[in-house]
């Protein structure tokens, strides 16, 4: 496995190596002793996974508080742009965004620390995706901000009209609400 820090700080693009051959092909899709060496300790406790239709966006979402969430992300089938934005107050790269495509193909993986808003946009049907928690649920504790926030600006590669939003997150705050909270 290759682990590359992106510039949100904690934040890291992780590609396995893969071994194909006529019949398939084989990865380790997550390995603790090398995740502890290159990233560190984290003690994941819940995998998810979720299908969605091409045009779907799911996000951005976090956790607040003691019921903050690191994730590890990753696409089983399809395509997505992923994106994660920065949220930490205290951090060089609060309001700034990051975002990837994750796919069946590419089989990047991206690690996102404690203190980061997290969505997608589903690029394939039928897109399979999948990640693990190191934190439980906390309806309470949840949160997020407006995929079409004017401070962090996100290019989600489509026209907004295309997009399909759940109505809970059609009503997310801006992120300005985050720094006046």
């Amino acid at each position: 496995m290759e682990f590359e820090e992106i510039f949100i700080r904690g934040a890291f693009v992780i590609k396995p190596g893969v071994f194909g051959d006529d019949r398939g092909y084989f990865f380790e899709s997550f390995r603790k002793d090398e995740f502890e060496a290159n990233i560190g300790a984290v003690n994941f406790i819940q995998d998810n996974e979720s299908k969605s239709s091409a045009g779907v966006l799911r996000g951005l979402h976090f956790q607040k508080g003691k019921y903050a969430q690191a994730k590890l992300v990753r696409v089983i089938k399809g395509a997505v742009l992923d994106v994660i934005a920065d949220i930490r107050p205290d951090s060089p790269t609060f309001g700034k965004y990051f975002a990837i495509e994750l796919t069946e193909t590419n089989k990047l993986q991206l690690f996102l620390p404690r203190g980061m808003a997290h969505g997608f946009l589903v690029t394939e049907n039928d897109t399979v995706f999948s990640y693990k928690v190191d934190n439980i649920y906390s309806p309470e504790n949840e949160s997020g901000i407006i995929f079409n926030d004017p401070t962090l600006s996100i290019d989600w590669k489509l026209p907004e009209s295309s997009l399909l939003l759940s109505d809970k997150d059609k009503k997310l705050p801006l992120f300005d609400f985050l720094i006046e909270n």
